[in-house]
């Protein structure tokens, strides 16, 4: 168990770093007009990586004890029980529907539609993860 939160703790930054190079990219490749005639795998290795990440939770929320459906009135557990999980699925909806539609998009709109998308989900990731500073919620900088 405690290497499997040491992963999920420690994958968040790959994660982050990932998505963030991938929005830099699109919003220059956006801004520079790029026909988007070439694949960019960035934009798919940010994906999987958050797909990893939320199958490292998954196992996590079935076995933490910090999930927790009857204590919910306590701010910890309904934060592990409820608002992490459903922020982050929805965050990784967000990133995937982005990577779909930009495969999909005509070429001008590609970059402007991972840019767009994967910066929503960034927002989301931000505000679900339990970072030291937010009140007593038990996560850590690792």
């Amino acid at each position: 168990m405690e290497i499997l939160v040491r992963a999920h703790s420690g994958l968040r930054y790959v994660v982050l770093a990932l998505l963030v190079a991938a929005i830099f990219v699109a919003f220059s490749k956006w801004q520079q007009k790029d026909d988007g005639s070439k694949d960019v795998k960035l934009y798919t290795f940010a994906m999987i990586s958050t797909h990893i990440q939320l199958l490292i939770g998954l196992v996590l929320y079935v076995w933490s004890p910090k999930v927790n459906f009857s204590m919910l009135k306590e701010t910890v557990y309904r934060f592990y029980t409820v608002e992490h999980l459903t922020g982050m699925i929805i965050a990784i909806a967000l990133i995937t529907i982005g990577r779909v539609r930009s495969r999909k998009a005509v070429a001008e709109n590609k970059h402007k539609t991972v840019f767009l998308f994967y910066v929503a989900g960034l927002i989301l990731i931000f505000a679900s993860i339990p970072w030291p500073f937010r009140a007593n919620l038990g996560g850590g900088w690792y």
